[in-house]
């Protein structure tokens, strides 16, 4: 077994760690299955607030573990279950938590780092990140479901430039592309993260995950969502969350949400 997912509590905070530092933290067969059981546990926790995603020892996910490619991928079943159980597995389950996910992203992140950072709500990198697909160098195209996902995130323009020429990109250029929101020298990197998962964890936690059920329900059928959520969207009227925060916006005074 190459590599795991670690999963430690700090309060209102879960810190998701992709942990396989001798290879840049790689996804392993092992890893991406641990990806879908931590986020399926994760979505149950109700008082729980935000997901901090992050790699271990200054990287971020160089990609998939291309030592393991040689024991299935030369047989179109045993390549389908990869793709489309244990890989989209994990994102799935990535992109169907309701909890804010904030990636901390430093280093390499390639491939399987990129489709991995695509699933999280806000992205934050060090000025020095470097950001790829160069799977056409290893003679195979991003699985479908993988390559909506990026193309989605990214843009197709920038999906399309690394997929199609295999380039690798610079953090400052992702910023400028959207792709990420902020972007920090590599020494200020982990406390800007924590500050940041810090003060996300202390807002409305009921209107973060309807937010993220409506944000993820339009992005999968469009307008044609639009009907079940207006049906469903307003029986937050009498929650203690949103009595909590009109009142203390009236007496000027910091909300504090159970």
């Amino acid at each position: 077994m190459s590599g795991c997912i670690e999963l430690t509590r700090e309060g209102l905070l879960a810190v998701v760690t992709l942990s396989n530092p001798a290879k840049f933290n790689a996804m392993s067969r092992s890893m991406w299955r641990q990806l879908r059981e931590v986020f399926l546990a994760l979505q149950a926790e109700a008082d729980l607030r935000v997901v901090l995603v992050r790699g271990e020892a200054g990287n971020f996910c160089a990609g998939g573990d291309i030592a393991e490619y040689e024991s299935f991928r030369f047989e179109r079943d045993s390549l389908r279950a990869f793709h489309e159980e244990e890989v989209w597995g994990g994102l799935e389950a990535m992109l169907a938590c309701d909890i804010p996910l904030l990636a901390q992203i430093e280093g390499n992140c390639m491939g399987a780092g990129v489709e991995i950072a695509s699933c999280c709500d806000l992205r934050l990198a060090s000025k020095d990140a470097r950001f790829g697909a160069p799977i056409a160098k290893l003679g195979f195209p991003m699985a479908p479901r993988e390559a909506a996902l990026v193309a989605a995130a990214l843009g197709e323009s920038t999906a399309r430039q690394m997929l199609l020429a295999a380039q690798v990109l610079q953090a400052p250029v992702l910023a400028e592309r959207g792709f990420l929101h902020h972007l920090l020298p590599p020494d200020e990197l982990a406390s800007a993260c924590l500050d940041l998962a810090q003060a996300m964890a202390s807002l409305a936690p009921q209107a973060a995950r309807m937010n993220k059920r409506t944000l993820r329900q339009w992005r999968q059928q469009g307008e044609a969502a639009l009907p079940a959520l207006v049906a469903q969207s307003y029986d937050y009227a009498d929650s203690p969350e949103h009595r909590e925060g009109i009142a203390a916006f009236m007496a000027k005074r910091p909300p504090v949400f159970p």
